[in-house]
């Protein structure tokens, strides 16, 4: 498999086409032109679900390089992607279900910031249909392989999230996470994959996989990427009920690091994934500073999720459909919508119950840590593995990122390199909600990137107080 594996490749971040753009060596319409023709070139590869036409996305860039102010936007004339769940005007919303599919009359608002601050639409991208699935192969459409090659998996359900990230087309993209959607991916692709705390981006415009648990999130090569665009993502949204306000900025004391037991990591016999992991626990040993964590409550948690009754919540968005176009749906996601038939309003109450004790017993173990560092996936698959076992492969894959949602935390799949075998290596930081600064500080020690913006916007918090 390693032979055939060449990684991602990671093209200019925000901040290079920010100075592209504004010394002159480059210009909105050169970037869209050069994003067009590297879409164009791969052809259908399963990454996009629909794209600009060429002619009108240089048209669009033009049109922001003559908007009056471009010069100073924090974004201008960036290109972006946008997973095929979320609502762009004027554009078909698919889920990857052509029977479900409805033009949008309404931006989504947290992609809206991102256009008003300057950002250059390029298209849709593929995902697990319904963002039900965490591999990438439940789509009618052409099925999406990693970049590291092998037939493995892209992940998903933000597969082509990820996929236009790691191949370098755009800089980043608006992906969700549910259940680990925008954090298997990026894991499978070797990219940083962000999932902030609930509410902090508006959901908005996201047709719901799990209301209640939903999240979008970024894509992108690099943390300052993740930084640029959160800033302008993140806000206030009134129409949005689990909105909420941004936590504090990390004051750069040192974070404490919780690891769990090497007996509790779960890596499904995949002996190079274990190595690898184990080698970047030993180096992040000598970084920081590293409390034993069970992993016993999150796990737990993590169980309710597609063992429980938080699966009929899809049934909220699509039980309608289920029933009326039972033959539309992908069959592997059809029969998890049909599980959600199965629970009662006792069973949901029960197990809110005990997801609550699951809260308070994790709650008491985030007084002793700032991040949790696990893997962000055990193994990997490939297509072939995935399509034989489907839940079972599924299951794998959310071990660690599950329970996320459910206990309120936010999570960021960091990329380490690859396995002895040439396959993608990463690790998840995990933080208690509105703790995403501290997390995504020690996401960049890792990643060797100093966060001068963060920094000075911390800055400024503490001057203001």
């Amino acid at each position: 498999m390693g032979s055939h594996a060449h990684g991602p490749s990671i093209g200019p971040s925000v901040a290079e086409i920010l100075d592209s753009h504004a010394c002159g060596t480059g210009s909105p319409v050169d970037t869209a032109a050069r994003v067009a023709d590297a879409i164009a070139a791969r052809g259908d590869d399963g990454t996009w679900l629909s794209t600009v036409p060429r002619a009108e996305l240089l048209a669009a860039a033009a049109a922001i390089e003559n908007r009056p102010g471009a010069r100073t936007l924090p974004l201008y004339g960036v290109p972006l992607g946008v997973k095929d769940s979320i609502d762009v005007a004027g554009v078909p919303t698919t889920l990857s279900c052509p029977d479900y599919a409805y033009v949008a009359d309404r931006t989504a608002p947290a992609v809206q910031r991102l256009l008003d601050a300057g950002a250059l639409y390029v298209g849709k991208t593929n995902l697990d249909q319904f963002a039900t699935g965490l591999n990438g192969t439940r789509t009618p459409y052409t099925v999406p392989r990693s970049v590291f090659g092998g037939e493995l998996i892209s992940g998903g359900s933000s597969s082509g999230s990820a996929l236009a990230v790691a191949l370098g087309q755009i800089p980043f993209a608006v992906a969700t996470d549910t259940a680990g959607s925008g954090r298997v991916p990026a894991a499978l692709n070797g990219v940083v994959g962000f999932k902030p705390s609930r509410g902090l981006i508006s959901t908005v415009g996201l047709v719901p996989a799990c209301k209640s648990l939903d999240c979008l999130s970024v894509m992108a090569g690099c943390i300052d990427d993740v930084d640029r665009v959160f800033d302008v993502m993140a806000g206030r949204d009134d129409d949005d009920p689990w909105s909420r306000d941004r936590g504090p900025r990390h004051d750069g004391t040192p974070i404490r690091v919780g690891l769990p037991p090497v007996a509790e990591l779960e890596f499904f016999g995949d002996d190079a994934m274990r190595a690898a992991h184990l080698r970047f626990r030993v180096q992040l040993e000598r970084r920081v500073t590293v409390v034993e964590v069970s992993l016993e409550p999150f796990l737990a948690a993590g169980a309710l999720l597609y063992q429980g009754p938080w699966v009929a919540e899809r049934l909220v968005e699509f039980g309608d459909f289920l029933a009326e176009r039972p033959d539309s749906i992908h069959p592997v996601v059809r029969e998890i919508l049909r599980s959600g038939l199965d629970y009662t309003a006792v069973d949901a109450f029960a197990a809110l119950q005990q997801l609550q004790n699951l809260k308070a017993r994790a709650s008491r173990l985030w007084q002793t840590m700032d991040v949790l560092a696990v893997p962000t996936i055990g193994t990997t698959f490939t297509v072939e593995q995935v399509r034989q076992r489907p839940i079972d492969c599924n299951t794998m894959l959310g071990h660690y990122t599950h329970f996320g949602n459910l206990l309120d935390l936010l999570g960021v799949a960091v990329p380490l390199g690859v396995t002895s075998d040439g396959r993608p290596c990463s690790a998840m930081l995990l933080g208690d909600a509105l703790r995403d600064d501290t997390v995504l500080a020690l996401a960049a020690q890792i990643l060797d990137e100093p966060r001068p913006r963060a920094a000075a916007a911390a800055t400024t918090v503490q001057e203001q107080v």
